[in-house]
């Protein structure tokens, strides 16, 4: 048994945000990528991000099919309000990218960020249900961060961010998690009618970045096929990951 106390709690958290991190790891044996490569990178983000939206809509509507709803058309309104402000300036400069490339790690590292929160709400209300319950949360969402930070990983390091960057922005988008989790544990009932509209509203965002960057991205260098084969083999690697690894 382990006791529970707010430290706990944070460090539990902090542990599932460094995973994160560990997503980058695969590019320190791969250096150089071309184009066709690049399209299949975005398709196989895009299928990491479309399993990990479909877990965030299933677990939200158990809790609340209507807040997850809402959740996700707050998301849809978000990402599209952060599209145009960005889209109205010119000059990005972000993770050694520029440009169109800046821009596009801009939504990416939002709409993950934006996921964070919910989860990190997860971490601190799963603590409330006890110990065990707690720590099972807490493993499941840190090994569920790796695949989220490969996503991360394969749309800056094939456009030139450096490996040990993408680790560090892929962790940056996860700190929402301990900065959440301390008031979710310490505030159960407040904090708990909210999680399926977080959940709700990272998917929604997740969803609209799939097939309004990812999936059109990737059709510009690889095709059709190509693009289809590898988000649906990503979807079902994580997916079976998701129901076969983390739930058993």
């Amino acid at each position: 048994m382990v006791e529970i106390s707010v430290w706990t709690v944070v460090v539990a958290a902090g542990f599932t945000a460094v995973a994160t991190g560990l997503g980058a790891l695969p590019f320190l044996f791969v250096r150089r990528f071309s184009d066709w490569w690049l399209g299949v990178f975005n398709a196989a983000a895009g299928g990491l991000m479309l399993a990990a939206s479909h877990s965030l809509i299933v677990e939200g509507s158990v809790l609340s099919v209507g807040r997850t709803l809402s959740g996700i058309l707050i998301g849809l309104s978000l990402i599209v309000l952060a599209n145009t402000l960005i889209g109205r300036q010119e000059d990005h400069d972000v993770a050694n990218l520029a440009g169109a490339d800046a821009r596009k790690a801009l939504l990416i590292l939002g709409v993950m960020t934006a996921h964070s929160f919910a989860e990190g709400v997860g971490v601190g209300v799963s603590f409330g249900g006890g110990d065990e319950l707690g720590l099972f949360i807490t493993a499941a969402i840190a090994v569920h961060n790796i695949p989220e930070g490969l996503a991360i990983s394969l749309v800056l390091v094939p456009r030139g961010t450096p490996i040990w960057k993408a680790a560090g922005w892929s962790i940056f988008t996860s700190l929402p998690q301990p900065l959440m989790a301390l008031p979710a544990f310490l505030f159960v009932l407040v904090f708990e009618p909210f999680l399926p509209v977080g959940l709700g509203l990272a998917a929604g965002a997740m969803l609209w970045m799939v097939f309004a960057e990812l999936i059109p991205d990737a059709l510009k260098t690889a095709s059709g096929p190509t693009v289809g084969t590898a988000v649906t083999i990503a979807f079902t690697v994580l997916f079976a990951f998701q129901n076969f690894v983390l739930h058993v």
